[in-house]
Formats: structure tokens, sequence, C-alpha cells
């Protein structure tokens, strides 16, 4: 399978390419094309048409059938989407199997059964003094935003692109897509899977290449597009937002993490240190939910520590970074630290495999201790396999440490204390606070971040709200 654009329904890799290469060993497994500006330009005149053609036409019923083809399609060519994902970011195939793709199937069934089901409100309104009855029915209705670019990150890949696709697509919004240049296999997969749906051509499009001054700039800057929705890092998303400004354009973002867990003493200690090493070190911490800071009450802390860095020591199947840029600026990071004073309880390196993963990029799951809250290693977001562990004395010092941050994405409560768990997690600045559990999901609920970690919410009807307007209509009776 080689990456393609896909615009107004046909499949191009003509201009320029670059090497696609594999995380576990850095050898070429193949080319990506890299859309020009006039490739973007076609695509997003491809989607305005459709919005004028019977894309544009069609209603919620005929949109929500579309979306469960799709769902139908990816899970019929499972596999094939598993072992794409697998080969663009080294992650386990355990989980590319168990949560990357069924998420993605799980995105277009999850949008199909909300926007059909979805109420709109009407309101009688009467005004003494009108002639005739008096009286007015106001009703709400909502259209599409029209042409909505979607910009997806490399960690994970097809979830996070169909986290933004199923609810644009089912809110009748035509997309154009731009897939992270590090992992565009899925994302064309995916076009197979729309193009073989029967999806109208133009609906969606995609392109590839890279960010600044390439496809992703001309994407986000061009005036014909009507909204943008965008998930990676917060640097990214300011000058996303630079460029939307000159048009007004509305922007949903999804933005980075530097996420704090709160141990309380009377937690279960062995269900922490469990629940620490999954949202520290999943997917080697190259997810934005990730926990980097550890803050764990003092009389528990030391014996934390101990059996944090020794499950830390004893993880085997790890994936690697993205990319060779990604694991240095990562191992920077634990350079850092330890000239910040960090003691090094764990990793700190690149581990040795003795095959050809030696070749690939990866680094060892890592923890640190000892550090201020000043440090740059505790306040700037690393996206690696590590975490600074930290002791605080009460809830009220706890909470001043979790707040510390330039980010709100989420954030991790660990206690026995009900109502502690109460108490802490709204004083939490944070857009999610798991209470005894880490990445636990409900399509259904808000997930975005405040502070540098996002602007709006997305999930539910919430995604529904932003990728469409609401239009009052007034009828005098």
């Amino acid at each position: 399978m080689k990456p393609a654009h896909y615009v107004n329904g046909v499949f191009s890799t003509t201009g320029e390419t670059f090497p696609l290469l594999s995380p576990v060993d850095g050898s070429q497994v193949g080319v990506v094309p890299e859309a020009t500006r006039d490739v973007v330009d076609s695509a997003v005149r491809a989607a305005r048409a459709a919005l004028d053609g019977p894309w544009g036409r069609s209603g919620v019923e005929e949109r929500c059938a579309f979306l469960r083809r799709i769902a139908d399609g990816i899970e019929a060519r499972f596999e094939e989407f598993v072992d794409a994902e697998v080969a663009d970011t080294g992650k386990p195939r355990e989980l590319a199997a168990t949560v990357d793709i069924p998420r993605a199937i799980g995105n277009f069934r999850a949008y199909a059964d909300l926007s059909y089901g979805r109420p709109e409100r009407a309101y009688p309104t009467t005004v003494p003094g009108w002639s005739g009855s008096g009286q007015a029915l106001n009703y709400t209705v909502r259209r599409p935003l029209g042409v909505v670019a979607i910009i997806s990150p490399w960690n994970l890949p097809l979830l996070l692109l169909t986290w933004k696709v199923a609810p644009a697509l089912a809110a009748g919004n035509a997309v154009v897509a731009k897939p992270s240049e590090e992992t565009p296999s899925t994302a064309t997969l995916l076009a197979e899977v729309i193009d073989e749906a029967g999806v109208p051509d133009g609906a969606f499009n995609l392109v590839h290449g890279h960010g600044g001054a390439a496809a992703g700039e001309y994407l986000t800057s061009h005036a014909g597009v009507d909204a943008i929705a965008f998930t990676g890092a917060s640097a990214t998303g300011a000058a996303i937002m630079r460029n939307a400004a000159d048009h007004v354009t509305p922007v949903s973002f999804e933005l980075g993490g530097k996420n704090p867990a709160l141990v309380f003493a009377d937690a279960d200690l062995a269900e922490a240190v469990e629940g620490t090493v999954r949202s520290s070190f999943t997917h080697s911490g190259q997810i934005c939910l990730c926990t980097e800071r550890v803050y764990v009450q003092r009389p528990v802390y030391d014996e934390f520590v101990r059996a944090l860095a020794e499950r830390a020591r004893t993880l085997k199947d790890y994936g690697p970074m993205i990319s060779a840029e990604h694991r240095d600026k990562v191992l920077s990071y634990y350079r850092l630290a330890v000239a910040e004073g960090a003691t090094v309880v764990a990793g700190g390196g690149v581990p040795s495999f003795g095959d050809a993963r030696d070749g690939g990029f990866y680094v060892e799951p890592t923890v640190l201790t000892g550090l201020p809250q000043t440090a740059r290693t505790v306040r700037e977001e690393i996206f690696g396999p590590v975490c600074h562990v930290a002791p605080f004395d009460d809830e009220d010092e706890a909470i001043r440490l979790a707040n510390d941050s330039p980010y709100g994405l989420a954030a991790t409560v660990w206690t026995t204390d009900l109502s502690r768990a109460h108490r802490v997690a709204p004083r939490v600045e944070a857009g999610i606070v798991w209470v005894n559990c880490w990445n636990l999901r409900d399509l259904r609920t808000p997930f975005g971040g405040v502070k540098a970690s996002g602007i709006g919410r997305e999930g539910g009807e919430y995604s529904l709200d932003f990728f469409s307007e609401p239009v009052n209509v007034c009828v005098k009776i």
C-alpha cells in the first residue's frame, strides 16, 4: 500500500516525494508524495464543489448510512489497517489491534448513532400587540460549517483522524484531511474505504506532506477553508491560529500536555503503581494524555518510587520513538534532567537489543526524581517514556503542584477516599480527571484541555456542535 493523495475521488502520487522510514529499524519502507499548493487548492475546490452537489444535498440519514459503511469497510480490512499502523508507528501490535483500529471503527458508528437521533429545539413565542394571533414559532436547525481542514498527529494516526472526520462528515461538511508526514499509511487506507463506500466525490479529500511552509500551512491559511480541527503540539497550534486569524476561521485544538498524577497515602499502592506504568509508558509515552509529573504523598513516596522504578526496568514490549529526530529530542531531555540535578532511578538512555531494533529509534522507560518545580524537565512536554516523581505533604499542596503548569489536559488521582476524590478532581485545572484509572474513555463525553492544552471540546455532541452552526428560524403565526 503506497501513500497517495485523494482529491475529488481520484488517487495520485504526482510531484515531489520524501522517504518513509520505519521507526523500528530506521530502514526506508516507502515514499510519500508532498502536496504542492496547487494540490491543496484542488482539494479545497473539490470540497467546495461537493457541498454544491449530491453531498451537500444529502440528509442526515443518508450521511449516517455512509458512516456505517465506512466502519464496515475498516472492519473488513482490519488486519491490513493494523499492519499499516504498526509499520508507520512501530507501536506494539496488540496496542494497534485493541485500541487504534477498533476505536476508529467505533468513531464512525458512534457518530452515525449520535447524529441520527439528535433532537433540535422549538419555542412557541407570544408577543402582545402583534397583529393576528400574536404568536410565533422559533425553532433551531443546524447547518454544516462548509469546508473543514483536519490535521492529525503521528502518535494515534487513524484513531485521531477518524475522531474528527466522522463528526465532520456526519454534520454534512466536506473534509480536506492532512495526516502527519510520519504516518501516512492508514489515512490512505481510509481514503480507499471511503471511496469503496460510495461517498460522493469531494466530500472527503486527503493530502500528504509536511506542515510549515508546506501542505499544512497551505491548508490552514487557505481562504476557502471554513474551519480547522487540529491535534498536535501547542506551538504548532499557535502557528495554525495565526494562519486562521487572517480569515477569522473557527478552530478546534487538542494540544499538548504535561499531565500530573496525584497519589495519596491511602491509595491502593500496587494499583497506583501499575496505573502509573500505563499512564507514563503506554506507546512509549507518545500520547498526549500520558503522565509526566507524578506527585506522591510523603508517607508512601519512597515505596512508590522503588516499585515504579522496578517496573520501568522490567518493561520489555514497548515501541520506538516515531523518528530519529524525536528520539534525539527525548534523549536531550534525559541529559537536561541530569544537568538540572535529577536522580535517574530507572532508564535514562538507549536500550540494546542485539538485533535490527538497534538501528531503530528506541529510548528507555525512565523514572526521575529530585527536581524542583522550576526545572525545565518538569515544566516542558517531553512526549516520551519518562516521568518525574516528587513528594507532597497535604491535599492543598498536591493541587497546587498539579496546577503549577502552563498545560491543563488531563490528570489522574489515586485514592480510596471517595470524598477526597470528589474534592480534588474539580480543583485540578484539566479538561479530564481520572480517579483510580487512566484513559478510560466514553465517546459521548467532552474531550479537551485548558490553558496551553487546547481550545474547545471534542466527543459526542461537543464535536457535532463544533462542526455545525445553529440557525434560528422564527415564523410568525
